[in-house]
Formats: structure tokens, C-alpha cells, sequence
């Protein structure tokens, strides 16, 4: 039913981000493609499957909560967190769970342009039915070959691949069971993430063995975020890389961190080759560019000109 009702004409483009694994990052990558989204001039909702955690739910409380002790206008989307079921019967909390999710995009699908959803570390029905709607899935990996286990099995001695890991099979099972339903694809994407700057043979391996896996998996491979601490730095503002530390927020002019930051973010939104709405594109850039003329000190012709 909700596989079916999800793919009517103008509904929103819904973007996973999804791993098995926690600490890989999901929280953050899906912050900063709801920001840049917003940016863009898009609608978004984003949506918090990880009730426990709330990690994406509270960097967008912070931002809530620092556009209004600062008074700036910061962009926020639409957003909700899936509370738990609290029964003591497993089927039932699912069965309520499932229902909250459905209702939830029911409530936002026909008034945002995207949906983020963001999904616990863990195996459930909720993470998977989430999986399930994804138009878009976006996996982020960790550089190491401890995170490459969700997805591929390796021999201990060559490193060749030997077998898809349990993550990656609950993806193709669901990317399976959607082309099922209503012939449409989910486009999958796993990221790189937390990449270090310095080359190494655990990078060499996860490299080679993540292109190999991809042939059989049907994803797509991409760098995604370098380690940096500016990703972490502003999570009290909740703010990202892609906002203007300057005097008005933190008192901090940009640096080469946050630019070459913002640039990786940029690349990173490019890759998903996102269809974005171009009136809603024209609409954010104009509104860049009367902010940053309405911040400009008068010059004197216009003052004697007043």
C-alpha cells in the first residue's frame, strides 16, 4: 500500500541514508544534503527514524534554536522524529512504527520537493521499510575495511571478495522487492566517508574492492567527506559547512577549512545528481544576492541620492 500510494505524479523525491553500522556518519552527510537542498531553493522534510539517538532531530533543534537567539534567518526544513513503540509486543511496536512513518510522509509528500530520511545503525522494520521507499539511497562508509564489512565479505589472506555482507543484502532485497511493485529503481550511492588525507593500503583495498562490488551490487562508489572537525565544531549552532561563519553568526571569517569543506559538500551534492526545481534555484539565488547587498554600508551617492 505504501509502496504503491508513494510513486503518484509530484511527489517528493525521497533520499535515504542508510548503514547498518553506526558512526559512519549518516546523521551528518544527511544535515548538510538537507541544507544544501534548502539552499537550492528546494522544499525538504527531513525525517529522524533513530528515536534514540535523535542525532539529525537535535542538530535541527540547535538551528531552530540559534536563528532565534541570533535572529538570523536561517533555513530549516519540515521535520519529525518516528517515536518508538512501547508495548512489550514486538509485532505491535513495528506494526505502529510502520503506521507513524506512513502517516508522516502522507502529511509532508505533497508540500516538499524531498524527503531526508535518516536511519538508526540497526536492523528493524522501520530501517528497512524506510529502505524500501528510497528513490535515492545514500550509504555512507567509513574509509576503513572494518566498515566495508556490512558490505562485502573478504579473505582474510588476499582480500579478495568472497561474498555480500548481511547490509548489502537487505539493500538488494528491497531494491528488488520496490522494482517488484511498481518498476522503479532505487538509485544507490555508498560514499566514502571520513576519508584521510594520507594514502594507505587500507585505502588501496577499500578502493579496488568497493569498485569490484559495485559491478555486482549495481551502486555507485564516490568520495564523500574528508575528517575534519568543522563538521562536529558546529553542532551546537547547527550549523554546517555551507553556512557563513562571518560576524553576524560566530564571528569567524571563512578559512581554507571551511572552504575546501563547503567545495567537498558541493561535489558531494552534485553526485547525486538530484533533479532540482530551476524556478526554486532562481528564487534562492536571488534571495543570496539581496541578502548580501542588503548587508552593504551605503555608499555616499546613495545617501545624498535618499
Amino acid at each position: 500500500m505504501l509502496l504503491q500510494s508513494r510513486r503518484q505524479s509530484g511527489s517528493a523525491h525521497v533520499i535515504v541514508l542508510g548503514n547498518e553500522k553506526g558512526g559512519s556518519g549518516k546523521s551528518t552527510v544527511a544535515f548538510h544534503i538537507a541544507l544544501g537542498l534548502l539552499k537550492a531553493g528546494q522544499r525538504v522534510a527531513t525525517v529522524d527514524l533513530d528515536a534514540r539517538q535523535r542525532s539529525l532531530t537535535r542538530c535541527i533543534n540547535n538551528r531552530r534554536a540559534w536563528a532565534a537567539h541570533t535572529g538570523l534567518d536561517l533555513e530549516l526544513s519540515h521535520h519529525c522524529c518516528i517515536e518508538s513503540g512501547q508495548t512489550m509486543q514486538i509485532a505491535e511496536n513495528e506494526q505502529c512504527e510502520g503506521q507513524r512513518l506512513i502517516d508522516a510522509i502522507g502529511a509532508l509528500d505533497g508540500s516538499v520537493d524531498f524527503m531526508v530520511i535518516d536511519t538508526p545503525g540497526t536492523d528493524s522494520y522501520l530501517n528497512r521499510l524506510a529502505h524500501s521507499i528510497a528513490d535515492t539511497l545514500v550509504t555512507p562508509l567509513n574509509d576503513s575495511l572494518l566498515d566495508f564489512d556490512v558490505l562485502g565479505i573478504l579473505d582474510p589472506s588476499t582480500y579478495a571478495l568472497t561474498g555480500v555482507a548481511h547490509y548489502a543484502a537487505m539493500v538488494r532485497a528491497a531494491r528488488r522487492k520496490r522494482r517488484q511493485l511498481d518498476g522503479s529503481a532505487t538509485d544507490w550511492i555508498v560514499v566514502r566517508n571520513r576519508r584521510s588525507l594520507l594514502a594507505s593500503r587500507n585505502t588501496r583495498v577499500v578502493t579496488s574492492r568497493l569498485r569490484t562490488l559495485s559491478l555486482e551490487l549495481g551502486f555507485r562508489p564516490i568520495d564523500g567527506l574528508v575528517e575534519r572537525a568543522i563538521y562536529r565544531e558546529y553542532f551546537l549552532q547547527g550549523l554546517t559547512a555551507l553556512d557563513d561563519t562571518d560576524q553576524a553568526e560566530l564571528g569567524l571569517r571563512p578559512n581554507p577549512v571551511q572552504c575546501a569543506a563547503r567545495d567537498e559538500v558541493g561535489r558531494l551534492l552534485g553526485h547525486l545528481k538530484l533533479s532540482l526545481d530551476e524556478r526554486a534555484r532562481q528564487r534562492a539565488a536571488h534571495r543570496t544576492e539581496w541578502f548580501s547587498e542588503s548587508v552593504k554600508p551605503l555608499q555616499v551617492d546613495e545617501l545624498l541620492s535618499a
